[in-house]
């Protein structure tokens, strides 16, 4: 593992053995590229974020009107910054093997993984790390489909990312809300994404309806991996993303549908990903994803 030079939220790394510790977040730099592609830009995300975090990182015992009181509900500090995954860029097959057994050591001790960074292959691994824990539903809050069955000859990229969670056998249902606009799915894609029994409510779903659009297909109980694709927001909001689309969900829809899976089921794990800090203005998307990460936080903390 590599330790950040700041935690997010100057969240400790490890916490007293009397407490109870409830979430743990990770930092991921590469997962797996396309040939001739390069995760660098990706991999300061991570750090990105982390450091938009400074600006709530004193006010954490301060009342936030986003979760409905303090950060942890009163209770005592019960998340982590368990820093980095060790990764490489352009060893792909490498760096899923680590990310998994990171995910799974979180579990290992009851708690909740938040996976934050790289590009939107590496919830692969993540979302293979729950097999031993049960069946999950994949919140994915994207605007893209991500079900191509391979692109030039790779299997485990970022355009893939949902075929492969649909062929986990521990992955009982997806609700893929967010989507718009063009890109990622042919014909064939969105057929098989049907054919799955995948949920795909659309960014104007949501948009007319509400989240209840897509919270209703959680079923009652469900234990929720949420994997959040950064431009499945808005980029009035989140610019900083390789693939801008209008149109997408806003700050509050997110925060929403994040409060209302734990509501309605139990957030069991999250992922925030495609953050691309090269391509933002003035840290708005860093700031935008930090107090996102403190609403999951928030919800994980009060769910059930």
């Amino acid at each position: 593992m590599t330790a950040p030079s700041q935690t997010f939220l100057n969240l400790p790394t490890r916490l007293q053995p009397e407490v109870e510790l409830r979430a743990a977040i990770f930092g991921v730099g590469h997962g797996t590229i396309y040939p001739g592609r390069d995760s660098g830009g990706h991999a300061l995300a991570a750090d990105a974020i982390r450091a938009a975090s400074q600006e709530d990182a004193s006010l954490v015992e301060h009342w936030d009107f986003d979760p409905g009181g303090p950060l942890f509900d009163g209770g005592p500090v019960s998340c982590i910054d368990a820093a980095d995954v060790e990764t490489v860029m352009g060893d792909s097959a490498g760096n899923r093997a680590p990310i998994e057994d990171k995910t799974r050591e979180v579990l290992a001790q009851g708690a909740v993984p938040i996976m934050i960074g790289s590009d939107d292959s590496v919830p692969i691994p993540f979302l293979a790390a729950f097999a031993d824990h049960g069946s999950i539903w994949v919140l994915q809050i994207d605007a893209h489909i991500d079900w191509r069955e391979e692109v030039d000859r790779e299997r485990y990229g970022y355009s893939s990312t949902m075929r492969r969670a649909s062929e986990m056998a521990h992955v009982a249902g997806i609700v893929q809300v967010g989507i718009r606009s063009v890109g990622s799915a042919a014909r064939a894609e969105i057929d098989a994404a049907r054919a799955y029994g995948s949920q795909i409510v659309t960014a104007r779903e949501v948009h007319s309806q509400g989240v209840e659009a897509a919270l209703r297909h959680l079923p009652e109980g469900a234990h929720v991996v949420v994997t959040l694709d950064c431009d499945g927001l808005d980029p009035s909001i989140m610019p900083g993303v390789a693939a801008r689309t209008p149109g997408g969900l806003s700050y509050t829809q997110t925060i929403d549908l994040i409060a209302g899976a734990a509501r309605r089921g139990r957030i069991v794990g999250m992922d925030m990903v495609e953050l691309l800090p090269t391509a933002d203005l003035a840290g708005l998307s860093a700031l935008t994803a930090s107090r996102i990460l403190v609403n999951a936080i928030g919800a994980i903390v009060r769910q059930r």
